[in-house]
């Protein structure tokens, strides 16, 4: 079991956490991109992150599951503003609702050249969501505890290609890729929390 307060103090910012983002440079080519990683805790105060699971007809990455988050628009003005501006378009996550706890480490998609920065958020359980229709299928309120028991090396193959990486899953749900890693980090900065749950 944890506590509001655990999941701040274990996410909050430190010289630690901020040393990657400080020297984190976006090159030519590279398109900024935020996303919003939001925790709750249930009536058993077990943590849960809220994913979504992108529609199978888009046209950069089709069926993946990651968190609501998108490329920093002209008017954003940092990208803790893109990633909640984000939410709200894809899940209907109100600014107001979310409580900005912690940064994690940048991660590169390899093949759509996004660098994508995580910001952390709090929220109540109990949300409505409303989707977006034109880029949200599902969204999903997944426990961090089957997460990290759902994690392993798995062959995953994409555009004909077959390579080993980081998943997890849970159920029917696969997560790979940028998003693994994001959880990675997470899963890393909560994981005292985590083993002593249950």
């Amino acid at each position: 079991m944890a506590t509001r307060d655990e999941l701040r103090r274990r996410l909050a910012p430190s010289a630690d956490t901020l040393a990657p983002l400080r020297n984190y440079e976006v090159t030519d080519g590279e398109t900024e991109a935020a996303v919003l990683v939001p925790l709750y805790l249930d009536e058993d105060r077990e943590p849960h992150a809220v994913f979504i699971k992108r529609r199978d007809d888009m046209r950069r990455h089709p069926g993946e599951i990651a968190f609501p988050g998108g490329q920093r628009d002209l008017e954003d003005t940092d990208l803790e503003a893109t990633a909640l501006r984000e939410a709200q378009e894809e899940i209907g996550l109100a600014p107001a609702d979310v409580e900005l706890v912690g940064t994690l480490v940048p991660v590169r998609t390899f093949v759509t050249n996004y660098v994508i920065f995580p910001h952390v958020g709090l929220i109540e359980p109990g949300h409505a969501w409303v989707t977006s229709e034109d880029e949200v299928a599902l969204v999903m309120e997944l426990p961090l505890r089957a997460l990290v028991e759902g994690f392993d090396q798995r062959p995953v193959t994409r555009r004909g290609m077959t390579f080993e990486t980081a998943t997890y899953v849970v159920g029917d749900h696969l997560i790979w890729g940028a998003t693994a890693r994001i959880l990675g980090d997470l899963l890393g900065r909560l994981a005292p929390l985590l083993d002593s749950a249950g």
